[in-house]
């Protein structure tokens, strides 16, 4: 994310919360597209989706169709707006876009590589902050507890202090409800990654934004958006064209944090699917006919388990009873 799509990202951060403070109905429509009305008179250029965000009467935020979408077409693609490698495949996926690397039998105390010279390039900024830290103690941590949301964190924050994002870029995102147990477990992670930082070159300045209400904050929003990104076998235009609720992945790669399928609510019987080619940019599309106006939902879990498993996944995961035609209908 470049310096000046940083200060715009935060102006409409902030436009979005004081629109909410304010009870408006705001409609997202100029956030929710990466393309603007200049480019898409550019014939070279992709036309918006067929998508809006708008609210919904029970769940908040949701993305509407705004015109007839037929089963199987891509709705849209979105590139992650933040990512890391799974600790199992972090030297065997590309580092910053989390696509399989060819030669990937290297060992464990080898550094991380890149698929392409446009991922290093791209990843230089936030990259060479990391290089500067000595995170031995931080990565066991997460390795021992099996956690992979600090890692985002870290990520995060490191792109904070080389300037290609700001301390709020997550809030717009719906935060989690966490207990007084849940905070004081992460108050260890916070720790590690604070003296992490102050034990390199990086300058008190650089973060003074790391609070441990910071970092709370963030893993707050982290949990219940972040995705598991699974790469999909088979080939493009067969996944594609598939009307399946679920494809077979190969491996979890990774997690990563999108913006607009952030936005996606969910539903036990859903019209839309997230899926993973090769990389972590997420291709949504249409799992069947969808109408003009018709709200797009995804499932955040596996749609096959039974009622009693996939409410108490849901209660537990996202804190929320779901209340979908298929789970009403189940009672």
């Amino acid at each position: 994310m470049s310096r000046l799509l940083c200060k715009r990202w935060s102006r409409l951060v902030t436009s979005f919360r004081t629109a909410n403070c304010c009870g408006k109905r705001l409609q997202l429509s100029a956030f929710a597209f990466s393309t603007t009305s200049a480019e898409h008179d550019s014939p070279s250029r992709p036309s918006p989706p067929p998508i809006r965000v708008g609210f919904t009467e029970s769940a908040g935020r949701g993305v509407f169709a705004t015109r007839a979408i037929g089963a199987g077409d891509l709705i849209h693609t979105a590139k992650p707006f933040l990512s890391h490698p799974s600790s199992p495949a972090i030297h065997s996926v590309c580092y910053f876009c989390l696509r399989k690397l060819r030669n990937s039998t290297k060992p464990e105390d080898a550094g991380v590589s890149f698929c392409s010279d446009e991922c290093k390039e791209r990843s230089k900024e936030f990259y060479d902050v990391e290089t500067k830290v000595n995170w031995m103690a931080f990565d066991d941590y997460c390795r021992t507890h099996g956690l992979k949301y600090p890692l985002l964190v870290k990520r995060l924050a490191c792109m904070i202090i080389s300037g290609v994002a700001s301390i709020d870029s997550l809030d717009i995102l719906q935060p989690a409800s966490l207990t007084p147990e849940m905070i004081s477990e992460l108050e260890e992670g916070f720790a590690l990654l604070r003296n992490a930082f102050t034990k390199t070159l990086v300058s008190d300045e650089d973060i003074a934004f790391l609070s441990k209400e910071w970092y709370i904050n963030v893993l707050a929003r982290i949990r219940i958006n972040a995705f598991r990104v699974e790469l999909a076998g088979g080939l493009y235009d067969d996944l594609l064209s598939s009307a399946v609720a679920s494809v077979e992945a190969e491996a979890a790669v990774g997690n990563a944090v999108y913006i607009l399928p952030s936005f996606y609510n969910h539903d036990c019987d859903p019209n839309a699917h997230i899926i993973w080619i090769d990389n972590a940019d997420a291709k949504l599309k249409a799992l069947r006919n969808v109408e003009e106006g018709e709200e797009l939902r995804i499932c955040y879990i596996d749609a096959s388990l039974d009622l009693d498993a996939r409410q108490e996944l849901l209660l537990q995961g996202f804190g929320f009873h779901c209340n979908c035609d298929r789970c009403l209908q189940s009672y």
